[in-house]
C-alpha cells in the first residue's frame, strides 16, 4: 500500500468524527495520527486529569477539542489518582496482583482519591456522531461503552485498551468488552499490541518492562461486522474504507467495503481501488453524482 485513500478521494472524502476517551498524550502523536494527516477530521477528546487536558488544548490544533470529563456510565464514582497519572483509574489498582510482576505495582500506587461524577457518551452535547472511538481509561472501558449505546450502534471502528487479567479490583476484562461491542454490531478485527511482564524474580532478557509469556493488557481494534456492511449509508462506507486503509492498512477489508459501496450506491470505486493496489494508475475515482 503506497497511497492514501482519503487523499485520492479528495473533496469527496467525508469528515471523520474521532472521539478520544483518555486522551493523555503519552506519545508524540495519537494512535489515529495517520487519519489526521490524510483525511478531514473532527476530534473531541476527554482527559480528566486537568493538567493533561490543558496541555492538549494548549497545542491549538484545528478541529480538536478536549474536555476534562470522566467518561463512564453516568454514576458517581471514586477516582484513584496514582503516582503515575497514566495508571489512574475509576477502579482501584490491585496491588497484591500487580506485585507479582516486575515494575507494575511501582507505577500504580494510589496517592489520592476523590469522588467524581461520570458522564455518559450519549449525553454529551459535543458528540453528535462517532466514526472512530479510541479509548484507554485503565479498566473502565466497559462502563464507557455502556454509557453510549445510541452512539455505538453507528460507530464504525473502536480502538480500545483491554485487560486480560485483573490489574484493577473488580474490573471488567477482555471477554466482557468483546461481548458488549459485538452486541453493537462491531467485531474484532485485530490485536494491535499485546503487553505483559515477567513474574518476579525472573526478568526477561529485554529488561524489566518486557514480558515472557504472560499477556496482561493490549490494544484491540474492532470494525463493523462485515456481514452488516450493506446497511451503512454511503458516507459511512467511505469513512470506514478510509479508516481501514489509511489507519490500519487493512486493504482486504477496505475493498470489501467498497464492493458494497458500488453495489448499493453506484460508482466504480472497487475496480479503481483494486487497480491502485496492483500498481496501476486508473486516474481519479468515479463516484455517483450527489
Amino acid at each position: 500500500m503506497q497511497f492514501s485513500l482519503a487523499q485520492l478521494l479528495g473533496r469527496t472524502c467525508p469528515t471523520i468524527d474521532i472521539i478520544d476517551v483518555g486522551a493523555m498524550a503519552l506519545e508524540a502523536q495519537p494512535e489515529y495520527a495517520p487519519i489526521l494527516a490524510a483525511a478531514p477530521c473532527r476530534v473531541v477528546g476527554f482527559e480528566p486529569v486537568q493538567a493533561e487536558c490543558d496541555k492538549l488544548n494548549a497545542a491549538g490544533h484545528r478541529n480538536r477539542t478536549f474536555l476534562p470529563h470522566f467518561i463512564g456510565n453516568g454514576t458517581e464514582r471514586t477516582f484513584h489518582l496514582t503516582n503515575m497519572s497514566m495508571t489512574a483509574s475509576l477502579y482501584e489498582p490491585d496491588t497484591a496482583f500487580l506485585s507479582l510482576f516486575n515494575t507494575l505495582a511501582e507505577v500504580s500506587t494510589v496517592v489520592e482519591t476523590c469522588r467524581v461524577q461520570t458522564r455518559r457518551l450519549d449525553d454529551i452535547p459535543e458528540i453528535a456522531n462517532i466514526d472512530l472511538l479510541k479509548i484507554d481509561i485503565q479498566g473502565a472501558e466497559l462502563d464507557a461503552f455502556r454509557g453510549g449505546p445510541r452512539l455505538l450502534d453507528a460507530t464504525l471502528a473502536v480502538w480500545t485498551e483491554v485487560e486480560f487479567a485483573p490489574m484493577y479490583k473488580r474490573q471488567p476484562l477482555f471477554g466482557d468488552v468483546d461481548a458488549e461491542l459485538r452486541r453493537h454490531g462491531l467485531s474484532l478485527h485485530t490485536f494491535h499490541t499485546l503487553e505483559g511482564r515477567a513474574f518476579k524474580p525472573i526478568m526477561a532478557p529485554q529488561g524489566p518492562t518486557a514480558g515472557i509469556r504472560q499477556h496482561l493488557w493490549g490494544d484491540v481494534i474492532y470494525l463493523r461486522d462485515p456481514m452488516t456492511l450493506a446497511s451503512l449509508p454511503a458516507d459511512k462506507m467511505l469513512k470506514l474504507a478510509v479508516i481501514a486503509h489509511d489507519l490500519l492498512g487493512s486493504v482486504d477489508y477496505a475493498q470489501l467495503v467498497l464492493q458494497h459501496y458500488d453495489r448499493h450506491h453506484g460508482g466504480k470505486l472497487w475496480k479503481w481501488y483494486m487497480q491502485r493496489l496492483t500498481g496501476e494508475d486508473p486516474g481519479s475515482p468515479t463516484l455517483p453524482p450527489g
